[in-house]
């Protein structure tokens, strides 16, 4: 147990140094940020110093604001790419407030442009995204276990298991599970 803690708080302080770069390399200053993001300036504060973990929302808006993928950013905290990722390797990002639960499948490559996550999401849970880090980012979503609804350009699709929905995003979409079960499937980003 006390390991996985280490690990949590090593991504937490990954997170937060990356964070805090690309603000600067952005030119931002929190209030900046703040403004592009929709992220309050506290908020922002406390996550560029790690006094906090992120949660799935703030992560989209931030990654929206830099207009980067979730998985884009996550590969930016990872180390040196090596082409083969075993899965007890495969970093997992959790969102424990809401219930998500993200891995990162494909090995981290900041040249290459594809990418594979299995995410899982507990009953009864909604994430809304705001937007695409990058618009018309192309998304194949493979169901593995359980139900999904997922509203993208205002059209809600279901997934059950063995389901594929593949899109370009462009606008806010949303993930929700009914209360009484979760979701486990994988996500091609192209």
């Amino acid at each position: 147990m006390k390991n996985i803690i280490e690990y949590d708080r090593a991504i937490d302080l990954r997170i937060a140094r990356r964070l805090k770069s690309l603000r600067s390399e952005s030119g931002w200053s929190l209030d900046e940020l703040a403004e592009q993001s929709g992220v309050s300036r506290a908020t922002l504060s406390r996550l560029e110093n790690a006094d906090v973990s992120p949660t799935t929302s703030v992560l989209g808006r931030l990654c929206s604001a830099y207009r980067l993928t979730m998985s884009r950013l996550m590969m930016m905290v990872e180390d040196e790419f090596q082409p083969l990722l075993h899965r007890n390797e495969q970093p997992v990002w959790k969102d424990p407030e809401i219930g998500f639960r993200r891995r990162q499948v494909s090995p981290p490559a900041t040249a290459l442009t594809g990418e594979v996550l299995e995410c899982e999401i507990d009953p009864g849970t909604r994430i809304t995204y705001d937007g695409p880090a990058r618009p018309g980012l192309e998304q194949h979503i493979v169901m593995r276990e359980g139900e999904l609804a997922v509203t993208v350009d205002g059209r809600t699709h279901r997934l059950c298991a063995g389901d594929c929905l593949r899109f370009q995003l462009f606008g806010p979409n949303t993930f929700k599970t009914p209360v009484d079960q979760g979701a486990k499937y994988l996500i091609f980003v192209v």
